[in-house]
């Protein structure tokens, strides 16, 4: 037998009812007892498929009139032993009176020694009863629709109670749910405002940016910035922990550094010194990231960098030698004394610059592999001859191969090519 998960949900379907004329039970269950009409429909010639529910539509009730002939036809008129329930039942049996249902008894209460009789047209008057055992626990009654099937009415006692007060916490978790879930929507929407939606054109420089998030939203950042003189800056960076609060913190870093690349776009230790500032003090304890910032001259083809406690950058040259751009700072966010230092490369025709996550290198695959650094490069050469744009799809591509189960990190990836 298949598992079934436990607190699987289940509820109650449909209760079937047998009428002799559908059109004046119709009529009774939704003009009377302001029941809905869910469904009317013939699915075969001869045969209607008539369903009313009651107004907190939880339960669907099926009227069917069956042939004079069958076994079915017998059951008509008898006790149908269902019971709807109201927080009210002499208020509910009053207009119901009014509207022409026809009651057995007055509503009665029910207790475990005794019970009341309530007077229909005197609600504050109590009538007790003698000899009388238990049944509900509250008040209750019992009413004929125009077939005479019997139903009971009755109140809510301390089970129903109970029942009802379990119906309410799941409906108030499931309404829960759904808030959280169109917050986490709106979260994705706005998140995804914040990665570059325009790329500054350069004549030497292709580039192109990419992320997967293992959530709807995530912790991974990659920007391409404008730094004026026909420089660009390209980001990349990882904050710690995952989810909303990762998120929240991605967008603090991204505002920090895009208002301070304003002030000191010229400078980049006192830009991430600013930022690391900043970062410090709008940030809990224990909360940091790892950041690469790279300004690249389009003049030049000169490239300044900043590798603030990030895994190492790549420069594929043109002839495949590789050359690993490692720390010049530590993270963002821990210290409040803090600095960087600055280094240089030159990029020629046909180099490649890559900046990654660790959602690349540390996706393992089934046998517990990570996909690592080796096969990062490897995949670089292999897809060298690819656009930046197409070279950071090939990378994603197999690092899902290579790990085919749920992602557990985001991935992200720049790919940056000399023209």
């Amino acid at each position: 037998m298949p598992e079934v998960p436990p607190n699987s949900f289940l509820r109650l379907q449909s209760v079937t009812i047998f009428v002799r004329d559908l059109d004046r039970s119709i009529a009774f269950y939704t003009e009377t007892l302001g029941f809905q009409l869910v469904f009317d429909a013939r699915n075969r010639p001869g045969r209607r498929w008539v369903v009313v529910c009651p107004p907190d539509g939880q339960t669907n009730l099926v009227l069917s009139s069956p042939a004079r002939n069958s076994a079915d036809f017998k059951l008509i008129g008898r006790h149908t032993h269902i019971a709807f329930v109201t927080e009210d039942v002499p208020s509910k049996f009053r207009e119901w009176i009014a509207r022409g249902v026809h009651f057995s008894s007055n509503p009665r209460l029910r207790r475990l020694q005794h019970g009341v009789r309530v007077q229909p047209h005197e609600p504050a008057k109590i009538e007790p009863l003698s000899g009388e055992s238990p049944l509900w626990g509250g008040v209750f009654s019992s009413f004929r629709d125009p077939d005479g099937n019997i139903f009971s009415l009755v109140s809510f006692d301390e089970v129903t109670h109970a029942v009802e007060a379990q119906r309410r916490a799941q409906q108030e978790r499931l309404e829960a749910e759904q808030r959280a879930a169109q917050e986490i929507d709106i979260a994705k929407q706005v998140q995804s405002r914040l990665f570059p939606q325009n790329l500054p054109k350069l004549a030497t420089l292709d580039y192109a940016g990419i992320c997967h998030q293992a959530r709807q939203v995530g912790g991974d950042y990659y920007d391409f910035l404008s730094l004026g003189d026909d420089r660009l800056g390209l980001v990349i960076g990882d904050i710690s922990g995952k989810g909303i609060a990762a998120a929240l913190l991605m967008a603090n870093l991204q505002a920090n550094l895009r208002s301070q690349c304003a002030v000191h776009r010229d400078d980049p230790q006192r830009l991430l010194r600013s930022v690391n500032q900043l970062f410090c003090e709008n940030t809990p304890n224990g909360s940091f990231a790892t950041l690469f910032f790279a300004e690249y001259s389009d003049a030049s083809r000169r490239l300044r960098y900043a590798n603030c406690g990030h895994l190492c950058g790549f420069i594929l040259r043109a002839d495949s030698s590789v050359e690993s751009l490692h720390s010049t700072a530590t993270i963002l966010g821990a210290f409040r004394d803090w600095d960087c230092e600055v280094g240089e490369c030159q990029l020629h025709s046909g180099d490649t610059f890559v900046l990654y996550t660790d959602g690349v290198t540390e996706s393992f695959n089934p046998a517990l592999e990570e996909f690592g650094e080796e096969r990062l490069l490897d995949s670089l050469r292999r897809n060298q001859s690819l656009t930046p744009c197409e070279l950071v799809t090939a990378i994603v591509n197999e690092v899902r191969l290579h790990s085919p189960h749920q992602q557990h990190d985001d991935i992200t990836l720049i790919a940056a090519r000399s023209l």
